[in-house]
């Protein structure tokens, strides 16, 4: 790539992402009062990062069946507060075991 394409491509990025980190403190001068207000920005990365990871999750593996099946494990392994190694190695086990099932029924 060369230099033509690539330097306004890096200065958007470069606007759009200091944009979204300076737009509260321009809004927000005072210690923000309002817990609606602070919930919002507490879940804001939440948000943002489980919109980015979900429809990779759907296409990790060849099969969104076996994908879906090491989510759904993921929500349960999580949701009973279990580590997150013991998350990710179920979901890998879930996920491969139902590819598996898959290969031989297919």
């Amino acid at each position: 790539m060369d230099n033509s394409v690539f330097l306004p491509l890096l200065l958007t990025m470069i606007v759009t992402t200091y944009l979204i980190r300076a737009i509260p403190f321009v809004l927000f001068r005072e210690k923000i009062q309002s817990p609606k207000v602070k919930s919002f920005f507490d879940y804001i990365p939440y948000s943002v990062l489980s919109a980015m990871t979900f429809p990779s999750i759907l296409y990790a593996t060849d099969s969104i069946i076996s994908a879906a099946a090491g989510f759904i494990v993921a929500l349960i392994l999580a949701y009973k507060g279990k580590s997150l190694l013991i998350v990710a190695i179920g979901t890998c086990v879930a996920a491969f075991l139902v590819a598996l099932v898959q290969a031989f029924i297919f």
